[in-house]
């Protein structure tokens, strides 16, 4: 009886002893290895999309959706600014793993970073001061026109070759808030912007800025992640397609929009 009661101890010991090591579950994965984050790479001075509010905490449209996309795909998600201009070489050098802050499909970036389906339009809005006397893109002739570095504005304003010829000067930001800032305080005549950013800060200085009824032209967003990362893109699409179905991506728009505007 003592013999077989100390088998036993000893095997429930060794039980004990594999279960605390954290053994293969019967997949085949260790505990520690079910779970990854992924980095995100934004802009945080992107409103509505990603920025930081009165606590300095980020937030946003594509932040809200990120965070859900990620839940679903078994993911947690890390939020990490980033210089905008250098997006794609913060990408590929693998400091962020995916980017989603408002990022407009091109030509370019299809052949160097694999693209998510787009997820909502985009125009490329001019804004004013009221009393700049500018009404029409043609009135940009001999102006000093501002664009954020790296941004979209900077193609869209480049695919309209004549008309950029036209400007005084493109002066390039760090950041839109500033850029607005310098329309404001006469500093530049017009901003170049993403329509989701600039009506946002019109909303809010309505006395202040004016926007135009031309524009340059309208775009799409995607989310980008590496060409060879197929896996991670395959499963954050696959939760917003669930998220658009049932009517989850609507509710997150309806928050920072006040309506559904995703595609």
């Amino acid at each position: 009886m003592q013999n077989a009661m100390r088998k036993f101890l000893l095997g429930s010991m060794a039980a004990v002893a594999l279960a605390a090591c954290g053994g293969e579950s019967a997949s085949g994965t260790t505990a520690s290895s079910e779970s990854k984050t992924v980095v995100m790479g934004l802009d945080d001075s992107f409103p509505p999309m990603g920025f930081r509010n009165e606590k300095n905490e980020l937030v946003g449209f594509d932040i809200d959706m990120a965070r859900e996309a990620a839940k679903r795909a078994g993911l947690a998600v890390e939020l990490k600014p980033i210089d905008w201009s250098a997006k794609e070489s913060e990408l590929n050098s693998k400091r962020v793993d995916m980017l989603w802050n408002g990022l407009t499909i091109t030509p370019q970036r299809q052949q160097q970073l694999l693209l998510s389906k787009p997820y909502m339009d985009n125009h490329q809005i001019i804004v004013v001061r009221p009393d700049s006397g500018i009404s029409t893109k043609a009135q940009l002739a001999g102006k000093v026109v501002g664009v954020q570095d790296g941004s979209s504005a900077v193609d869209a304003v480049e695919a309209e070759p004549n008309v950029a010829k036209s400007f005084k000067e493109l002066k390039k930001y760090s950041d839109n808030v500033t850029a607005l800032m310098d329309v404001s305080t006469k500093r530049v005549d017009a901003l170049v912007v993403d329509e989701v950013v600039g009506r946002y800060y019109v909303a809010k200085k309505p006395d202040e800025y004016k926007v135009l009824s031309d524009d340059f032209g309208t775009e799409q967003y995607a989310v980008a992640f590496r060409k060879d990362d197929q896996a991670l893109e395959q499963k954050i699409q696959a939760a917003l397609d669930s998220m658009k179905a049932d009517g989850t991506s609507a509710k997150i728009a309806a928050k920072w929009f006040g309506k559904d505007i995703v595609k």
